[in-house]
C-alpha cells in the first residue's frame, strides 16, 4: 500500500473523497522518567528548555499517529483528514497524547 497521507485540512485540493470509513484514532500514555524529572527540577532552577521532557513528548506523539496510522490502513484508508492531537494529564507524572482523524479513501483528479 502507498503511504497514507495525513492532512489537517478537511479536504484535499485536486482529489476527491470517494469513500469515508469514519473515526480513527491513536493514543499513548507516558509516564515521566525518574532521571528526567531530576534533570528537569534542576533546569527549572536556571531556566530554559526542559529536553527530556520535549523528546517524551515527541516520542508519545510519534506513537500515537503511528497507532492511528496503523488503524486507518487496517480498515482501508489511504489518508485521514482533520488529524487532530489532543494531550491530557492522566496522573501525577503521566500524560496521553490522543490523535485522531476521519479515514477515508481519496481519488486524485485526472487533469
Amino acid at each position: 500500500m502507498a503511504k497514507l497521507l495525513l492532512s489537517t485540512l478537511e479536504a484535499i485540493p485536486g482529489a476527491t473523497i470517494t469513500k469515508h470509513l469514519g473515526l480513527v484514532q491513536g493514543s499513548s500514555v507516558r509516564a515521566k522518567h525518574m532521571g528526567r524529572d531530576l534533570m528537569a527540577g534542576l533546569k527549572n532552577m536556571v531556566g530554559g528548555e526542559l529536553k527530556g521532557y520535549t523528546e517524551l513528548l515527541q516520542e508519545t506523539r510519534d506513537e500515537a499517529i503511528a497507532r492511528m496510522e496503523a488503524e486507518a490502513e487496517a480498515i482501508g484508508a489511504n489518508a485521514v483528514l482533520n488529524v487532530r492531537l489532543s494531550t491530557a494529564s492522566i496522573t501525577s507524572g503521566a500524560a496521553e497524547v490522543f490523535a485522531y482523524g476521519a479515514a477515508v479513501v481519496l481519488a486524485q483528479a485526472r487533469s
